[in-house]
C-alpha cells in the first residue's frame, strides 16, 4: 500500500478526480476494478513517463518500485479520445510515445502536466478536440430514457467506454456494495441495498472486482474506492 496518497475534485467537466502518491520503497496494492481510464505520469529514477491506464474489469495485484512518484487523472465515464478508444486497452496500460519533458497524443506533442495544472491541461485537450464527451451515459445513469434505440445507446456505451452496459451496472454495484462496507453496514443490509440475490453472489461479484470477500473489506485499506451508484 502506498504511505501517501493525495486526491482532489476536479473542476473540469470531463475529470472525476485527480490524485498523486509517492512511494518509499516497494511494494504492491490492490487495483480494484473501475468504469473509467486515467492518464498516469510516473516520476522514477530520474525519468518522467506518460501511461494510459483503460477502464478495469477484475481485481488486480500490481507492484511498484521504490522512491517513485505517480499524479494522475481520472476522467468521468462517457469522456474519451476517439483516436484511442477505452476498448483498446482495456484491462491493459497504452504507452504514448514520449522524450524528455513532452508526450505525444492525439498526433501532436504536448507538455507533461502536474497535479496543479491538471485542469488547464484537460481543458487544451478538449480544445484541441483529442478529447471528448458523450453525455448519454450520465444521462442513463440518472434514470433518464433516450429517445435512442437500444442498440444505438448500446454502441455508444462501448464506443466511450469500450465496456457493455451490463459490465458497467456489475462493476458500480461491487464499488457501492465495497463503500457501503466500508461505512460499516452489515453483510446483510448490503447484499440487499445493492441488489445482489445473496450473499454467496455479493462475495463473488467482490472478489472478482474488488478482490476481497465482504469480511475483508471494512479492515483493509482500499485505494480511489469512488462510486457514482
Amino acid at each position: 500500500m502506498f504511505p501517501h496518497f493525495e486526491e482532489r475534485p476536479s473542476d473540469s467537466p470531463f475529470v472525476e478526480r485527480v490524485w498523486m502518491t509517492q512511494s518509499d520503497r516497494a511494494g504492491s496494492f490492490t487495483s480494484i476494478s473501475t468504469v473509467v481510464w486515467s492518464m498516469v505520469i510516473s516520476k522514477c529514477d530520474g525519468r518522467i513517463a506518460m501511461s494510459l491506464h483503460g477502464p478495469e474489469t477484475r481485481a488486480t495485484r500490481k507492484e511498484f518500485p521504490a522512491e517513485a512518484e505517480w499524479f494522475g487523472i481520472a476522467f468521468k465515464l462517457g469522456t474519451f479520445v476517439p483516436q484511442l478508444p477505452p476498448s483498446a486497452f482495456i484491462d491493459d496500460i497504452f504507452l504514448p510515445d514520449g522524450s524528455g519533458c513532452s508526450f505525444s497524443l492525439g498526433h501532436s506533442a504536448w507538455q507533461f502536466p502536474n497535479y496543479e495544472n491538471a485542469d488547464t491541461f484537460v481543458d487544451r485537450l478538449v480544445r484541441a478536440g483529442v478529447l471528448v464527451h458523450d453525455p448519454l451515459l450520465n444521462a442513463v445513469q440518472q434514470g433518464h430514457s433516450p429517445s435512442l434505440s437500444l442498440r444505438m445507446v448500446q454502441y455508444r456505451a462501448r464506443r466511450s467506454t469500450g465496456l457493455s452496459q451490463r459490465t458497467i451496472r456489475q462493476i458500480e454495484r461491487a464499488r457501492y456494495a465495497a463503500a457501503l462496507l466500508k461505512q460499516g453496514v452489515s453483510i446483510f443490509d448490503t447484499v440487499y441495498e445493492a441488489g445482489y440475490s445473496d450473499q454467496p453472489h455479493l462475495t463473488r461479484s467482490l472478489k472478482h472486482f474488488i478482490g476481497l470477500t465482504p469480511a475483508e473489506i471494512p479492515t483493509t485499506p482500499i485505494i480511489a474506492l469512488h462510486t457514482s451508484a
